[in-house]
C-alpha cells in the first residue's frame, strides 16, 4: 500500500492537521486501521494521533482517496472527535482504560 498526501491544512484551535490522501494498493480497499496505521507511519506520529474519516474507493480501481485528521496527541483527538469515530478508529477513552482496571 502507497500512501500520497494530497493536501494539508492546519487547524491551530483544534490541535490537529487535517490530511487528504490518495493511495494504490493491490488487493481489496485496505482496511481502516490499516490504513490509519500505515498514514501514521508516514507522519511520524502515533497511531491514537490518527483519525481517519473516509475511504472512497471506486469500483474496480485500485486506488483510494481518503480524509483523516492527525492530532498534536490523543489526549485532543479524545476531546474533539465524536464517539463513533473514535470507536471505528479503535481509539479507547482514558475513562474506559480507567473502569476496565477497576473491574480486574
Amino acid at each position: 500500500m502507497d500512501i500520497d498526501i494530497i493536501a494539508e491544512d492546519e487547524n491551530p484551535m483544534l490541535h490537529r492537521t487535517d490530511v487528504r490522501f490518495e493511495m494504490t494498493h493491490d488487493e481489496a480497499t485496505p482496511s481502516r486501521l490499516s490504513v490509519r496505521d500505515s498514514l501514521a507511519a508516514k507522519l511520524n506520529k502515533d497511531a491514537e494521533e490518527v483519525v481517519v474519516h473516509e475511504l472512497d474507493t471506486k469500483f474496480g480501481m485500485r486506488k483510494t482517496v481518503g480524509y483523516a485528521k492527525v492530532y498534536e496527541d490523543s489526549e485532543h483527538a479524545r476531546d474533539v472527535e465524536q464517539d463513533h469515530m473514535l470507536d471505528r478508529n479503535k481509539i479507547t477513552a482514558e475513562d474506559d482504560e480507567a473502569e476496565e482496571a477497576e473491574e480486574a
